[in-house]
C-alpha cells in the first residue's frame, strides 16, 4: 500500500517567505555545493560541514576560539546539508507541507529563530546520547521535527490530503494531522533503540530532540492571538477513490 501526504486544508494569511527561504537554502547548498562532488569529495564535505559529536567535545580540551567557532558553525551548516537527493526531497516535502502554517502562527521573525533553535536542540540531543560518535550528522530533519511539533500543537485536527494506492484502488483521503504526525512520532520512539545500537543511519535522537524542543517552544513563540488545538477546516476521512 502506498500512502503519500501532499497537501493540507489550512489556508495561510501571507506568503511564507521564511519557510521558502529555508527550502531554497537547502536546495541551493545541495545542488550547488554537494551534487557536483565525487564520492571522496562528498566524504570530505561531510567531515568539514557535518556535525561530529566527538570533534565537538574534543575542541573543549584544549579550548581554542578558532576551534570552538568552527564546531559551533557546523551545527548550522549541517542543517543545510543532506546525505542524498532522497534525503533532501523528503525533508523539503515535510517542510513545504507543514512549515507555512507554523510560520503563519508565529510570524516570520519568530519562526526563523524557532526553526534554528529546534535544529540546535536536535543536534544536542544526538550529542548527549552518542557523544563518542565520529559519524557526521547532516540534514534539516531535527529542525523540521520541531516544525512538526508546532503544527501538531496548533493544528492537530487539520486534515491532510493523502494519496493512496492499494491493490486496484487508487484515490485520496483526508486524514487528521494528529493521526499522521502521531504515527510519525510513534515510529521515531520505536526506532530509537535500534538507531542507538547501529553505526550511521538515521539520527532518531535528533528527530526526537527537535520534536521535544518544538513542543516546548511553540507556546512561547506563537502569536498571542493564535490558539492551540484549532479545529479542522474540512471533514476528516472523506475520500475520492476509483478502481484501476
Amino acid at each position: 500500500m502506498i500512502l503519500f501526504p501532499y497537501k493540507d486544508d489550512n489556508p495561510t494569511r501571507s506568503f511564507s517567505i521564511v519557510n521558502w527561504c529555508f527550502i531554497a537554502g537547502n536546495l541551493w547548498v545541495f545542488f550547488v555545493y554537494q551534487f557536483p562532488l565525487e564520492q571522496k569529495e562528498q566524504m570530505a564535505y561531510f567531515s568539514n560541514f557535518g556535525f561530529i559529536p566527538f570533534t565537538f567535545i574534543k575542541q573543549l580540551t584544549p579550548f581554542s576560539i578558532e576551534g570552538a567557532v568552527w564546531e559551533w558553525t557546523t551545527i548550522f551548516t549541517s542543517m543545510f546539508s543532506h546525505g542524498g537527493i532522497l534525503h533532501l526531497l523528503g525533508n523539503m516535502h515535510f517542510l513545504y507541507l507543514f512549515g507555512d502554517n507554523v510560520e503563519d502562527a508565529m510570524g516570520k521573525v519568530r519562526y526563523f529563530f524557532f526553526f534554528l533553535l529546534c535544529g540546535v536542540a536536535a543536534t544536542f540531543a544526538q550529542l548527549y546520547l552518542d557523544p563518542e560518535s565520529k559519524i557526521p550528522m547532516v540534514g534539516a530533519s531535527g529542525a523540521i521535527s520541531g516544525v512538526i511539533a508546532g503544527y501538531l500543537l496548533v493544528y492537530p485536527r487539520a486534515n491532510i490530503r493523502v494519496f493512496y494506492w492499494f491493490l486496484i484502488l487508487i484515490g485520496t483521503i483526508h486524514l487528521p494531522a494528529y493521526l499522521i504526525l502521531g504515527f510519525w512520532v510513534f515510529e521515531q520512539i520505536i526506532a530509537l533503540p535500534e538507531s542507538m545500537r547501529s553505526a550511521g543511519g538515521i539520527a532518531i535522537a535528533a528527530h526526537l530532540g527537535g520534536f521535544a524542543a518544538g513542543i516546548i517552544l511553540t507556546p512561547l513563540f506563537k502569536q498571542k492571538k493564535i490558539k492551540l488545538f484549532q479545529k479542522a477546516n474540512s471533514r476528516a476521512f472523506s475520500r475520492k477513490a476509483r478502481k484501476i
